[in-house]
């Protein structure tokens, strides 16, 4: 199955990778607390990473919409929307992307979605960044295929971006190199913004104004 061919299926079955429930339903439950308790939310891996994905996207906008307010400059939310539609397509099952088995008689193998959740959450701790579209490019269900893994940024203000950038590759690799068994050839995060995170009078190096790609090869 190609890439496209992947991304296609994702799309059809949306609802049933998340057991029929939607990105904003998932964030109404948690503006509720997760109560009541709703088992068909709890029990869908795919909803818990999605779940888990919303949860740091509101620790690390919070400050975002509070400098907005201070600066009483009203901010496009397309951005926040667009991370929103990937989260609810990255948790989506995808593809299943084997690994060693203890034993002859067993099959192992961990989601596409688990996976990219994976790299989303280490991407987002690694600081300075909020990670938007991540990929997978390559055949993951085939053992020692070279895999590419593209991801789309965007990065706070004052920031060093090629810093920023290599803390984040070197956090995604790590994760991948412990919790899974595919063969990365490279790690290729482009950056697209620039977000104000704090209050500062002192200007950024080299944050820019523009798209920054920084590729990463085999590491």
């Amino acid at each position: 199955m190609t890439d496209l061919d992947n991304d296609a299926h994702d799309a059809r079955d949306e609802n049933d990778d998340l057991d029929g429930h939607t990105i904003d339903e998932l964030s109404d439950y948690l503006d509720r607390g997760r109560t009541p308790l709703d088992p068909s939310i709890e029990g869908s891996p795919g909803c818990r990473i999605a779940l888990s994905s919303l949860e740091r996207l509101r620790q690390i906008s919070k400050s975002l919409v509070e400098v907005d307010a201070a600066a009483e400059a009203p901010r496009n939310d397309d951005w926040l929307g667009g991370i929103l539609e990937s989260i609810g397509r990255e948790a989506r099952a995808g593809r299943d992307i084997p690994l060693l088995p203890p034993s002859p008689r067993a099959t192992l193998s961990v989601t596409e979605g688990a996976v990219r959740g994976l790299i989303r959450a280490a991407g987002d701790r690694s600081g300075g960044l909020i990670i938007g579209r991540c990929r997978l490019d390559g055949d993951v269900t085939a053992p020692g295929t070279p895999i590419t893994v593209s991801i789309d940024a965007s990065v706070f203000w004052g920031e060093r971006i090629v810093e920023t950038v290599d803390r984040a590759r070197e956090a995604i690799y790590s994760a991948l190199l412990k919790h899974t068994e595919l063969t990365i050839a490279s790690i290729d995060i482009t950056v697209h913004d620039v977000y104000f995170a704090q209050v500062s009078d002192q200007e950024p190096d080299d944050a820019g104004d523009g798209s920054a790609s920084n590729e990463g090869g085999a590491l």
